[in-house]
């Protein structure tokens, strides 16, 4: 099953850097959506398709549907850090551009400005 599976190759790397792709590219679409309960959970939403397709490629390596050795416990673990950072980048993203619009606006948690 996990035969010649280092945690530092390239298989690695392409793992982290889809399920990274996936969260970010389907988060922004759910944050730009006219529905408010996905707009709300954007990120939630993008997760949740990364760690599906990533979960779905799993299944289809143990089944033989690619060339590989079946399915390895690392890509997994790849792929959630992939997300894992996803969602801080994005959490940090958000936080500063609502930041900087009530700023610039002199809107301030509590204290009207005068």
């Amino acid at each position: 099953m996990e035969n010649g599976d280092d945690w530092l190759a390239y298989d690695k790397l392409q793992h982290f850097l889809l399920c990274f792709s996936i969260t970010v590219i389907f988060s922004f679409l759910a944050s730009r959506t006219r529905y408010s309960v996905l707009r709300r959970r954007s990120i939630s939403v993008g997760c949740i398709v990364s760690l599906s397709v990533g979960a779905a490629k799993e299944v289809a390596d143990e089944l033989g549907f690619f060339k590989s050795a079946g399915a390895s416990a690392k890509d997994a673990v790849a792929d959630i850090v992939g997300v894992s950072v996803a969602v801080i980048a994005l959490t940090l993203w958000n936080f500063f551009r609502f930041r900087n619009r009530s700023v610039s606006s002199g809107q301030t948690r509590g204290v009207e400005m005068v």
